[in-house]
C-alpha cells in the first residue's frame, strides 16, 4: 500500500460559509474551493454548511442557532475542526471554539498552513513564518488559551512557527518579525540584483490562479522538469529557465506562486521577494484554467493581486489553458468573446504552443528595433554581442566592414558602445539606419 504523503493526522472537517446579499454563486458550490484547500492541507471534508444572512454575527460570525447546529455536528460526526471561508476575529474564533468544543480555523489561517507545509527553501520558510507571525501578533492579547491547541503541533493550522508561539510573548514575537524582515530584505536585494543582471534578456513571467497549469506550461515550453501536482500551491519558489522559441529568439521564462481569491495581504507582502520576477518582467502570461466554471472570478482575483503588486500596467497575454478539458462550450465561448486576444492552449497535450509563441514574438518584436549596423571585420566581439543579444537577419561585406541587419532591443542597442570598453571592440561601429518593427 502506498504510504500517505501527509505528515499529519487526517483531520475530519466541516466547512462553513456565510452567503451575504452581495454574493453571487450562480448555481456553483460556494464551498468547492475551500474544500480543495482543506484537502490540500490534509483534511477529510465531512460536511459543508451554508447560511444566508444580511451581515455576519459579531459574536459567532454565523448566527448563534447555526453555531449550536455546528456543535451538534461535531458531536455526531466526531469532527476535529471547523473551517470558515472567511477571516474571523479572535473573539469569534474563541466563541465558536468554546461552543462547539473543536478547533476553529478561518480561511487565512488555512492558506497560511498550506504555505507552511509546502515551504521547502529557506526563503519560502522565512516568508511563511513572517506572514504567520504578522497574522497572529494582533491576536495574541486575547488568544493565549486559543493558542493552547498548538501544544502538540499536530493538525491543520499548527505547522510552521505556530507551535513555538506558546513560549513567546508579544515582545519576542515583534523581535522575531524584525529579524525576519531584515533577512528577507537581504534576500529581496539579492533577488533584485539577479533580476537586474538579466536585464539584457527578454523576460516572461507566468502568473495565474493556483492550479491553473503554470508549471505544466513551463515544462512544455522549456523542458524544465518543474514539479507538477494537482494540488493548490504546489509551487512557492520562483523558477526561471531559458525558453528557446522556434524562430531562434530566446526569453527567460519564470514560474511563480499561484494566486487565489482573498489571498492574505500579509502573505502577498511577505512573498514580495519571490514576486520580484513578476514586477520586473517584460511580459506576463496570465494562465487561466478555462475548464473551471469559476474562470472569470479567478481572472478577477489574479488581476487584483497584480494591481496590489503594481503590475497592472505591464503587457499581458492571456492564456486559456486546459481548453481540451472544457465541459461547457458555451462558457468557453463567453471567455473567448470577453478576451478576444487570448490564446487557447492545452499545456498538458502541447496544443496551441505555436500560436502562443507567435503572440510572444509579436510582443518581443514590438520592443525591438530593426537596424543596419556597419562593424569592422576585425571586431569579433561586437559581432558576437549582436548575435547574442539580437537576431541577425542579414550579413554582407561592405568594404572593410561587415554590414549586419539586426533586430535588437533599444536597450541592448544603447549598450553597444559599452561592449567595447577596455579594448578595440565597438570602435568604428556605425548605426546606418534604424526603424521600429511594428507588432503583427
Amino acid at each position: 500500500m502506498q504510504q500517505d504523503k501527509f505528515t499529519v493526522h487526517r483531520e475530519r472537517a466541516a466547512l462553513v460559509r456565510l452567503l451575504l446579499p452581495s454574493d453571487k454563486v450562480d448555481g456553483l458550490d460556494p464551498l468547492e474551493e475551500l474544500a480543495q484547500l482543506a484537502h490540500t492541507a490534509g483534511a477529510i471534508v465531512e460536511d459543508r454548511i451554508l447560511q444566508n444572512r444580511p451581515k455576519p454575527d459579531p459574536s459567532f460570525f454565523v448566527g448563534r442557532g447555526k453555531a449550536e447546529e455546528l456543535a451538534d455536528l461535531v458531536r455526531v460526526k466526531d469532527l476535529d475542526v471547523i473551517i470558515f471561508d472567511h477571516p474571523l476575529s479572535p473573539a469569534q474564533v474563541r466563541n465558536v471554539e468554546k461552543l462547539v468544543n473543536a478547533k476553529v480555523l478561518d480561511r487565512t489561517e488555512l492558506i497560511l498552513d498550506i504555505f507552511a507545509t509546502h515551504a521547502k527553501t529557506r526563503q519560502a520558510k522565512l516568508q511563511v513564518e513572517l506572514a504567520q507571525l504578522e497574522y497572529t501578533l494582533p491576536r495574541l492579547k486575547h488568544m493565549w488559551t486559543h493558542l493552547e491547541r498548538y501544544a502538540g503541533g499536530v493538525g491543520i493550522g499548527t505547522r510552521g512557527p505556530g507551535e513555538q508561539q506558546i513560549e513567546v510573548d508579544r515582545r519576542i514575537a515583534r523581535r522575531r518579525i524584525t529579524d525576519l524582515k531584515a533577512d528577507l530584505a537581504q534576500i529581496e536585494a539579492r533577488k533584485r540584483r539577479e533580476v537586474d543582471a538579466r536585464a539584457d534578456n527578454f523576460t516572461v513571467s507566468l502568473v495565474g490562479y493556483t492550479n491553473a497549469g503554470k508549471s505544466t506550461l513551463m515544462n512544455t515550453l522549456t523542458r524544465a522538469g518543474v514539479l507538477v501536482e494537482n494540488r493548490l500551491f504546489s509551487t512557492l519558489d520562483t523558477k526561471t529557465h531559458i525558453w528557446r522559441l522556434a524562430s531562434g529568439a530566446k526569453a527567460l521564462l519564470s514560474d511563480t506562486v499561484g494566486f487565489i481569491r482573498n489571498l492574505p495581504h500579509d502573505l502577498v507582502a511577505s512573498f514580495h521577494a519571490t514576486l520580484e520576477e513578476v514586477t520586473q518582467a517584460d511580459l506576463l502570461l496570465h494562465v487561466v484554467d478555462s475548464s473551471s466554471p469559476e474562470a472569470l472570478t479567478q481572472i478577477a482575483a489574479v488581476e487584483a493581486v497584480l494591481k496590489e503588486l503594481g503590475c497592472d500596467g505591464r503587457p499581458v497575454v492571456m492564456v486559456l489553458n486546459k481548453a481540451d478539458a472544457v465541459d461547457d462550450p458555451v462558457e468557453f465561448q463567453i471567455l473567448r468573446n470577453k478576451f478576444p486576444t487570448a490564446v487557447a492552449i492545452s499545456a498538458l497535450a502541447g496544443s496551441g504552443m505555436a500560436q502562443l509563441e507567435a503572440r510572444v514574438e509579436s510582443v518581443m518584436s514590438a520592443r525591438m528595433a530593426e537596424t543596419t549596423i556597419d562593424v569592422p571585420a576585425a571586431d569579433g566581439r561586437t559581432q558576437a554581442y549582436l548575435a547574442a543579444h539580437g537576431h541577425v537577419l542579414a550579413r554582407e561585406i561592405a568594404g572593410e566592414n561587415i554590414r549586419l541587419r539586426v533586430r535588437i532591443s533599444a536597450r541592448d542597442l544603447a549598450r553597444l558602445p559599452k561592449n567595447g570598453a577596455g579594448g578595440a571592440a565597438g570602435a568604428g561601429v556605425k548605426v546606418r539606419t534604424r526603424r521600429v518593427r511594428k507588432a503583427d
